[in-house]
């Protein structure tokens, strides 16, 4: 499903982002140059099954989880893996889990026995990424289950790397491209945002979607024409202040046209 209705988008994808701006890393650029740029199609994520949990952790985190008793459970670090875990054993093997490391994907499998005495698991793992995480888990049902674990730290160390390829105005450009195209970022959070709709006079403004990086923080409008004249959006309308980057999907509205718009600031907001 995409962010802006398909017949748009269909029209973007044909014609291309007709105008783009860009300012200055720190200023507010009247000089401001223009491009062509390219709409791709946009790609759903697929849906995780119920049995499935998922949870954000950070470094020395406690994860609180479910375990199957009597099967296996895998638990995967997203962008990350495991690389030792510690226990205490009890010294009888029917009360007693074990730990198994698949040593490729960095995963474990944590297998409980039907007969284990005790309703809660716990024990220590440190990733391949240096970070420590504490497991206090409940047992649950007779079914094998897995638990995925993100940390925001690898997340924000991927969007660093992503905006440190170029410096901070072709990053900006980059950034917009990739709303353009509805494409996932490594390490940007992406999501819906619309807003209400904003009125002055003509033109109709709605936020449909914000992108965060490390620095970066880029926006996504829909901009409609509600008058009764052709707007020229690309000779007549420039970016706010402070805008790294701003850039319309077409040079000319006619009455009762949409196109997107997409703006690109540095963390901290517009001045």
């Amino acid at each position: 499903m995409s962010l802006l209705p398909s017949p748009l988008a269909a029209a973007l994808a044909g014609t291309g982002l007709a105008c783009f701006a860009i300012g200055a890393t720190r200023r507010p650029d009247s000089g401001l140059k223009l491009t062509g740029l390219a709409v791709l199609a946009f790609a759903l994520a697929p849906v995780p099954a119920h049995a499935d949990q998922f949870v954000e952790a950070a470094d020395n985190a406690t994860i609180d989880c479910e375990l199957a008793r009597g099967e296996l459970t895998r638990i995967a670090l997203i962008d990350d893996g495991f690389a030792n875990v510690s226990k205490i054993a009890s010294g009888f093997p029917y009360n007693d889990f074990q730990v198994t490391h698949e040593p490729v994907r960095g995963d474990i499998y944590i297998s409980v026995p039907p007969q284990f005495a005790a309703g809660r698991v716990s024990f220590f793992a440190t990733s391949k990424a240096g970070y420590v995480y504490k497991f206090a888990c409940r047992l649950g049902g007779e079914e094998a289950t897995q638990l995925f674990i993100t940390n925001p730290a690898l997340a924000k160390a991927a969007a660093t790397e992503w905006e440190a390829e170029t410096g901070p105005e072709d990053a900006a450009i980059r950034l917009i491209e990739a709303m353009a195209s509805d494409a996932v970022l490594p390490g940007f959070t992406a999501r819906a945002e619309l807003s209400a709709p904003r009125r002055t006079g003509g033109i109709e403004v709605q936020l449909v979607a914000e992108y965060q990086g490390d620095e970066l923080t880029g926006q996504r409008f829909l901009v409609r024409n509600l008058g009764q004249e052709s707007l020229a959006l690309g000779s007549e309308r420039e970016g706010p202040a402070g805008a790294l980057a701003f850039a319309y999907g077409r040079d000319a509205l006619a009455p009762g046209e949409a196109t997107s718009a997409f703006l690109v600031f540095a963390k901290g907001g517009l001045d």
